[in-house]
């Protein structure tokens, strides 16, 4: 019998192998133009925005188990995947775009109402889940591999290239801190293609499973609050005040209106491009002028992106301190959530859902840690009583960066957005450190060959 179930095992394990070889074979992209592909990731948004929506029974329940987000990542999944459109691998520039203009300009149009006091006034509670959603991934690693390398330590065992922890490195590197800190892991850890493309897939698949499962709790956290006995005044109050000054500063935008919020959230992206290769480009002549300034490159500090994304979310701190902050009234955070979102699904387009087959045992490895960083943040908000938005963000602002923390935030309620982004620029900075230690703690715990 159990000579059987290895055959069995052993056929199947060859079917997939094969299935992997022929995708890797496969024909040029159905769609390629770049402008047709923007129009169909479009009217994808669409569609999911307006049938969430709908108030029928069917689709309430749809969305319930299968979030906004969710499909916004996969469905783009499905076309890239299955090479109907043209990823960035093939040329398209969409993602770059994405990532370089539209994600800064989200930023900035996002921060640009802040209550920066009353963000203050939160309490050193938000900051200490924060960190312990670090915690949570820079230990987990290194204990999903420990933990598979008991039962299965072929799966793990290995220090080429293409090791299961080179390519875990990258995933710590974007879930401490985001895409660029996972470039950053791929470079520093001289990480084989082959395994860097299959975690991308875990990274983008396992997170967006606990996003799935942080907006069921964003649509239950008072009664989890209530019983916490969590306090959530400092967060009621922070939400009153926010959505008072959306009132009083609230209406019809004129096309001038419009104009001129894209032009400063444009504006400030530009600044923030001109300066930030300036100063990154300083910080690595430092680095290199000197050894002991070796800890510029550990903290991420020759990352253009990263200087992007500071000054970006910098600039619209500042400006809320200015007239343009009413600028809220028109649809400041209404257009950046449109940003998020095109980013997003150009995200989704990268994710080949077909790694899944090539190597399934990652996903295993992707559970495990994720699950030890969701216990770990459930037990330390039930010990401090903290709201569940907290813990909810904390997470996000780590695992899901400046693209996931604002709208995990917004679910419980639209005007706690900033709070989310002010996190993940935190988890930017920390990113490339964490994901630098939880690698070299995974390469110590990995069984050799």
């Amino acid at each position: 019998m159990m000579q059987s179930f290895s055959s069995l095992t052993a056929l199947c394990s060859n079917f997939l192998a094969q299935a992997g070889a022929e995708a890797a074979d496969k024909a040029s992209p159905l769609i390629t133009d770049d402008a047709v592909i923007f129009g169909l990731l479009l009217v994808i948004l669409a569609v999911i925005f307006k049938t969430a929506s709908i108030k029928h029974k069917f689709w309430k329940r749809f969305y319930t188990f299968c979030p906004v987000l969710l499909l916004c990542y996969f469905i783009p999944s499905l076309l890239g995947s299955f090479d109907i459109v043209a990823t960035d691998e093939d040329g398209s520039s969409l993602y770059f775009v994405a990532k370089n203009y539209l994600l800064p300009t989200s930023l900035v149009l996002l921060t640009l109402s802040i209550d920066l006091k009353g963000i203050i006034g939160l309490g050193p509670k938000a900051l200490i889940l924060f960190l312990t959603g670090t915690a949570g991934i820079l230990l987990g690693g290194p204990l999903a591999i420990l933990i598979v390398s008991k039962f299965s330590p072929e799966m793990v065992a290995g220090d080429g290239p293409e090791s299961v922890w080179r390519g875990m490195a990258t995933c710590a590197g974007s879930w401490i801190g985001g895409g660029a800190n996972q470039a950053a892991m791929k470079e520093v850890f001289e990480v084989g293609d082959k395994i860097f493309s299959q975690m991308i897939t875990v990274d983008v698949l396992v997170a967006n499973v606990w996003m799935a499962g942080l907006l069921i709790i964003a649509g239950k956290s008072r009664q989890i609050d209530n019983w916490l006995k969590a306090d959530t005044s400092a967060i009621d109050t922070l939400k009153d005040r926010i959505s008072a000054y959306q009132a009083e500063t609230l209406r019809i935008p004129k096309t001038a209106d419009t104009l001129m919020v894209l032009a400063t959230g444009f504006a400030v992206t530009a600044l923030s491009h001109f300066l930030s290769g300036r100063i990154s480009g300083a910080c690595g002549a430092l680095a290199d002028s000197d050894p002991s300034f070796k800890w510029i490159r550990d903290f991420n500090l020759t990352s253009t992106f990263f200087w992007l994304v500071i000054l970006a979310t910098t600039g619209g701190v500042l400006l809320s301190f200015t007239r343009l902050r009413n600028l809220e009234g028109v649809g400041a955070s209404r257009i950046a959530t449109v940003f998020l979102y095109l980013l997003v699904v150009t995200i989704g387009l990268k994710m080949d859902i077909k790694a899944i087959f090539n190597n399934p045992g990652v996903f295993l490895i992707g559970g495990i840690w994720m699950a030890f960083h969701i216990i770990l943040l459930a037990i330390v908000t039930w010990l401090i009583k903290a709201p569940v938005f907290f813990m909810a963000v904390g997470s996000k602002a780590n695992i899901g960066g400046a693209v996931s923390a604002p709208i995990v935030a917004a679910a419980f309620h639209p005007s706690l957005a900033p709070v989310g982004v002010l996190l993940a620029v935190l988890g930017y900075a920390l990113g490339t450190y964490g994901a630098w230690l939880c690698g070299l703690m995974m390469q110590a715990v990995a069984p050799p060959v």
